[in-house]
């Protein structure tokens, strides 16, 4: 039983970044290739911040003021580098666009650079996700469960699940959005996913307070599907003025 529920709480972080693996990924070979890259940019990147909250560790402190300062380094330090992975892409899309042109093929299609954009979201989530879920789960897979005294209601391995299934969420949707901005020069767009980003790191705080997840991961979930409505809405917006000029020509 215990093997079964360790491979649930995998799937229940992973299940639904492998069905869009699956069903929008895995069809283009460059959009593997983005996942992968992606995957491993954001991995390296949560390593060296752990190297250097190592210093730091364990925090003797029973306030949450410090967690916040950690939190709050890592987003920044994650959101400079999403715009440095936003101009590495952009300079790739030049460089493709006018490899297009001299071949005399099309350039890309705007849902080409959104689904560029969504495995490179992917891929953030997906690092996430395994540096802070699946690479706690070994325990999971033994003769029993964990509980912690702050949430004894919910199984430890549960609860890591449930955080890693919202912010792949979140970090898939936010690059799309991000990317959108700076493609548009939106600040509403450029604000929100920073924003989103570090308010979501916040809410995992409360998980401190005994009894917190009870509150912080419905408020996780809020801003995982308000993340996800932005995104549709901008996509609809973007895809229906395509459509527009399209049709004026």
């Amino acid at each position: 039983m215990t093997i079964a529920a360790g491979i649930g709480y995998a799937l229940l972080a992973l299940g639904p970044s492998l069905s869009l693996f699956v069903s929008v990924i895995s069809k283009k070979p460059f959009l593997v290739l983005t996942v992968l890259s992606s995957t491993l940019l954001w991995l390296t990147s949560l390593i060296v911040l752990s190297g250097i909250w190592r210093a730091f560790l364990p925090l003797k402190s029973s306030t949450w003021w410090p967690y916040s300062i950690l939190i709050f380094t890592s987003v920044a330090f994650q959101e400079g580098l999403r715009v440095l992975f936003w101009k590495v892409y952009k300079r790739l899309e030049d460089t493709l666009d006018a490899f297009a042109d001299r071949v005399s093929k099309p350039r890309l299609y705007l849902t080409d650079k959104m689904q560029i954009a969504l495995a490179g979201g992917l891929g953030h989530g997906v690092a996430h996700a395994v540096f802070f879920c699946i690479s706690l789960l070994t325990p999971a897979f033994g003769p029993g469960t964990f509980f912690v005294d702050r949430c004894s209601r919910i199984p430890f391995f549960l609860l890591s699940a449930l955080i890693a299934l919202a912010f792949v969420t979140i970090h898939t949707f936010s690059m799309v959005i991000a990317f959108n901005g700076y493609a548009e020069g939106n600040k509403v767009d450029q604000l929100f996913v920073p924003i989103v980003h570090l308010v979501a790191g916040m809410v995992t705080l409360v998980n401190f307070a005994s009894g917190g997840c009870v509150i912080g991961i419905p408020l996780l979930y809020f801003i995982a599907i308000l993340t996800l409505l932005h995104c549709g809405k901008m996509v609809w917006r973007r895809l229906t003025e395509n459509r527009g000029r399209r049709g004026s020509m």
